[in-house]
């Protein structure tokens, strides 16, 4: 019982109220019949890793999709669903179909109009660059990018102020050259500063803490992101969780207690960012083994620092063991991503499960977790009510409405198993509408840009970023439920400082917006 009232006293007074529960979502698993056929396979240098990512490659608006292999070679599906339609893919040869793939991130890393993509890799990353109608060539030699040796595990990407290219982060693990005794052999992280197109030399981000996780994220709404790393404390010494200040032109620092970090160690496996509180600032999920976090900051009066506190159990979304499947070991958690899965208006959060290989202390047992988000700022689980409890062992993932239908599905990516895809086919959802941005320029797509949609008295804000999940990206719609308004409004905080107006928008569309621009309708061919 003092549990209980402990947890009702760290809520603050608006959250205790009762309110109606939130419509669940429904899932079809079409896992069988959409032409998914990649699994993520091999043994110790394929435990962590096992990423999918999701990007429109021949612009008809419905998302396509790259497959981690691991000892498998990765593998691409182009979306071939009809609107509204069952989900359908189809396997192509794309350039892409590297061995030893660990994850992918989507971004236009040229500003050519072309989706280019970075692949993380067991040896050396790689860069390749769109050549249209998703056909992809290596890029590394001509833009002097030095893919490096390391076990790379995690990615991020942003535009810093001035810069015409992108500067690119990858996470790497531990040296895998020492197998008899590989704790304490994190490897340093790099860093990659791009201009007139090319990458210089990379900077090494030391000390590494076997990164698992990265995000460039405007945590303080300076206007300049920070990187955030989430390490996996199973083999570091005397490591903890990272928070990388960039200026332009300048060496990368870390921030230490002295800047107001707090000191946080977990087995950090994936992050996902979203403005949880409504507050303006981006909080965190950071997944683990049975210790997932949910990170606020602790004051927003200037100046910010970054103080955050743990909100995970107050707020419901601890999902510390499986809820389902009579396993009660701890969870281990991978994949994170919040979005609005039954378009109430209030973003969701989905974590892809799944134990190491066979670790006798967490759960081998462990479903994955759709926690939906209620009115009062609470979480609950409806994982199993929704169809998508799968106890396959997961790693990667992504939601996103692969058949354009205002629905956002789920894609996980399976170690040893075949990749689950389910399409949501609820029948009582809300409205929604999606985003995708366009600007002139390097940063064609915008990352770091903020999206806020406008319902009524109700403000719901998202940052568009290329990083963070479990060695999984998505380049695509923006999307955001309605609920029950038939229009809401929009607008776009830029990179740089632009901030447009408020623009009308109409529920149930698809919109490119650009600066300085009314929304502009997308129709599917």
């Amino acid at each position: 019982m003092r549990l209980i009232v402990l947890a009702l006293c760290l809520l603050p007074h608006s959250l205790q109220a009762q309110t109606p529960a939130p419509a669940i979502p429904r899932f079809a698993d079409e896992s069988a019949t959409a032409g998914l056929t990649g699994f993520y396979a091999g043994e110790w240098q394929y435990m962590v890793g096992g990423g999918v990512a999701v990007f429109d490659c021949n612009a008809d608006g419905f998302e396509d999709m790259l497959i981690a292999g691991g000892e498998n070679p990765a593998m691409f599906y182009r979306n071939v669903s009809q609107q509204g339609g069952p989900l359908q893919f189809r396997q192509e040869t794309a350039g892409l179909e590297a061995d030893a793939v660990t994850g992918a991130y989507p971004l236009d890393i040229d500003a050519d109009g072309l989706t280019d993509l970075a692949l993380l890799r067991v040896g050396e990353n790689r860069l390749m660059r769109g050549l249209g109608n998703c056909r992809f060539a290596p890029a590394n030699a001509d833009w002097g990018f030095d893919g490096g040796d390391d076990w790379s595990t995690a990615f991020a990407a942003t535009w810093e102020k001035g810069a015409s290219w992108p500067t690119l982060a990858f996470g790497s693990y531990i040296d895998r050259t020492q197998e008899a005794f590989p704790w304490g052999s994190c490897t340093p992280n790099q860093l990659y500063r791009g201009g007139d197109g090319r990458f210089a030399a990379p900077l090494a981000l030391t000390p590494g803490h076997c990164a698992l996780s990265m995000l460039f994220t405007d945590w303080n709404r300076s206007g300049q992101p920070a990187l955030r790393v989430s390490n996996d404390r199973e083999y570091y010494k005397g490591g903890q969780e990272q928070l990388w200040q960039l200026d332009p032109g300048a060496a990368p620092v870390l921030m230490t207690e002295a800047d107001g970090w707090k000191r946080l160690r977990l087995w950090g496996m994936g992050i996902a960012s979203h403005d949880v509180t409504g507050d303006g600032y981006p909080d965190y999920y950071l997944t683990s083994m049975a210790d997932n976090k949910l990170q606020t900051l602790e004051s927003t009066t200037a100046p910010v620092r970054p103080g955050y506190a743990d909100t995970a159990f107050a707020r419901g979304v601890t999902a510390h063991r499986p809820y389902t499947g009579g396993d009660l070991r701890p969870s281990t958690g991978w994949h994170a991503q919040f979005g609005d899965v039954n378009n109430d208006g209030l973003f969701d959060l989905f974590v892809a499960k799944g134990n190491v290989a066979n670790m006798p202390d967490f759960a081998l047992l462990d479903p994955n977790n759709l926690l939906l988000q209620q009115a009062d700022g609470t979480f609950q689980e409806v994982g199993e009510a929704a169809g998508v409890d799968s106890m396959a062992i997961a790693r990667g993932g992504q939601l996103a409405d692969f058949n354009m239908d205002g629905l956002l599905d789920i894609v996980v990516v399976n170690r040893w198993q075949t990749a689950q895809l389910w399409r949501n086919i609820s029948e009582d959802a809300g409205g929604f509408a999606a985003f995708r941005l366009q600007q002139p320029g390097p940063n064609r797509d915008a990352i770091g840009a903020w999206v806020s949609v406008r319902r009524g008295d109700t403000v719901t804000r998202h940052e568009v970023t290329v990083g963070g999940g479990h060695v999984s990206g998505q380049l695509g719609w923006v999307h955001f439920g309605l609920g029950t308004s038939t229009a809401a409004e929009v607008r776009v905080e830029w990179p740089g400082g632009r901030v447009d107006d408020w623009q009308p928008l109409l529920a149930d569309t698809f919109q490119i917006l650009a600066p300085g621009q009314a929304p502009v309708a997308f129709i599917a061919p």
